[in-house]
């Protein structure tokens, strides 16, 4: 389902449109251009809400690999002989 909406852009802006749009389907390009917007502005929250997760747990994560590391060091050992 498709509906038709009023947008007012500057005249240079529907010449850059106009240029990329193949065979004048504005509508097309713009669905296309909006799209892809938004997906890459999604990739970029998401990078940065995993950054801010890493860094506020990168203590607790440094404490576990210290308690761990002897018994991987362990294993390592044993699986090399």
């Amino acid at each position: 389902m498709h509906k038709r909406v009023n947008v007012t852009l500057p005249e240079s802006t529907v010449a850059l449109i106009d240029r990329a749009a193949k065979n004048g389907n504005r509508s097309r390009f713009i669905d296309h251009a909006v799209k892809s917007y938004i997906r890459q502005k999604e990739k970029e929250q998401l990078r940065e809400r995993l950054e801010r997760g890493a860094i506020k747990r990168a203590e607790r994560d440094l404490k576990l690999a210290q308690e761990w590391f002897a018994v991987e060091e362990e294993t390592w050992r044993r699986n090399k002989k």
